[in-house]
């Protein structure tokens, strides 16, 4: 938590200076120089694909030159932060929805409905996916793709025990009677059913959600009380006393990538994960992969909802906005950079481009594609905008997970401390 705080603070100071200076006119804006910055998280697969994207625009650009910088989540908001708090950030860089509101209210990204029918052509995306990149009405980021929470599904696995995987429609219980089903039935030595997902903010939401309740309220609150998060800790807990569910020392090797997920590591059938990420999970794996909904509540309300998987925005400071807005309209709604990006960052929002795409998508590709198509009984609405220091919350639930995972700690205690203390964090906004 303490590197969290002063993460915190450096970025709040940092970007109130930008808002400052580029009120007062200091900040540049069309210096079209032709170098830029560009900086995201992902895979070492996301990587290829955007530095490959990234030198088809340079060569279609003469003058041009994108110097690209990635790492992984965990490292990402944290470097971030440092950068915009010391004027040095990239100017194109990744945004994630929980941290949009937070980087726009600040003052440190960009704007961007001037450029709407110019430098970005981005109008067939549709009002929705238009409008799950906006604060207050304003356009600060553009969708890279779209994507829900899923399932990912070891299908060697499942089909070597003789037990049917999870799929469309599977409750809550009939998932843990699956995974107690396919221990029965496992021959591998350290080797289990699930992942522990106590830790995953977004399967904690879509359980709220499924039950009436949201992650945030409207006026940015918390929506839901600490029983709520304790009867999701003891769900996970049950499963791990029954031997299913990888022991807490395995889940803890887990470090929000692919790279480190315990299907990946071969220690389960069974992960949660983006729906985006399906391309990359399966680059990784020698066995066939799957990809289904998360479990449903029966007679609850749906849980998923459809999201920009990742968006573009520009930082308010970036040397040369127009550049940078070439590029991000180059990799979104040029054929030739979003025929090389594909669907590892999700589905595109354009109807056009889907259509390029699909008919060239390989199998892997095709399976993204048709979960988004069959997820609509599972989808709700967009649930009400993360309050500033969301993005800090779900590295704190992940901690106090595992505070219950490895006993040292009770479902009802590290719920009570998690609801304080993101209440704290909240306050602080």
């Amino acid at each position: 938590m303490g590197q969290l705080a002063v993460n915190r603070r450096l970025f709040l100071g940092g970007s109130a200076g930008l808002a400052v200076s580029s009120f007062l006119g200091f900040a540049p804006a069309l210096a079209a120089d032709g170098k830029i910055r560009m900086f995201w998280w992902g895979s070492e697969e996301r990587a290829r694909r955007t530095n490959e994207a990234v030198d088809a625009f340079e060569a279609a650009n003469s003058g041009v030159q994108v110097e690209t910088e990635f790492t992984g989540w965990d490292d990402y908001w944290t470097r971030l932060a440092t950068q915009v708090a010391g004027r040095n950030a990239p100017d194109l860089i990744q945004m994630d929805y929980r941290y949009m509101f937070e980087y726009a209210r600040r003052g440190a990204i960009k704007p961007l409905d001037e450029y709407l029918g110019g430098l970005l052509q981005i109008e067939d995306f549709g009002q929705a996916n238009l409008a799950s990149c906006r604060v207050d009405g304003k356009l600060y980021g553009i969708n890279l793709g779209v994507n829900s929470s899923c399932v990912i599904l070891d299908l060697d696995a499942w089909q070597e025990t003789g037990v049917e995987p999870p799929t469309y429609g599977t409750t809550w219980e009939e998932f843990a009677d699956k995974a107690d089903a396919f221990m029965k039935g496992n021959k591998r030595s350290k080797f289990y059913a699930t992942a522990d997902a106590s830790g995953s903010e977004p399967g904690f939401e879509l359980w709220l959600r499924q039950h009436g309740k949201s992650l945030y309220t409207e006026d940015g609150g918390l929506g839901y009380e600490p029983a709520d998060l304790a009867d999701w800790f003891k769900f996970w807990g049950e499963i791990r006393a029954a031997g299913a569910a990888v022991p807490p020392d395995i889940q803890a090797l887990y470090k929000d990538t692919i790279e480190t997920s315990p299907v990946t590591l071969g220690y389960a059938a069974v992960d949660v994960a983006h729906s985006n990420q399906f391309v990359a999970f399966q680059q990784l794996a020698k066995q066939k992969l799957g990809m289904t909904a998360y479990p449903v509540l029966e007679g609850g309300e749906p849980g998923h909802y459809l999201k920009p998987s990742q968006m573009l925005s520009i930082i308010s400071t970036a040397g040369d906005t127009e550049t940078a807005l070439k590029l991000a309209n180059f990799l979104v709604a040029e054929p030739e950079g979003t025929k090389i990006l594909g669907v590892e960052r999700g589905v595109p929002a354009s109807a056009k481009i889907r259509d390029l795409l699909t008919p060239e998508l390989d199998e892997v590709s095709q399976v993204a594609v048709e979960f988004i198509s069959k997820l609509e009984p599972y989808a709700g609405p967009l649930p009400p905008a993360p309050p500033p220091g969301a993005g800090e919350l779900s590295v704190l639930l992940k901690q106090v997970s595992q505070e219950v995972s490895f006993e040292s700690s009770s479902p009802e205690d590290a719920a009570d401390s998690f609801v304080a203390q993101a209440n704290d964090i909240i306050a602080r906004g």
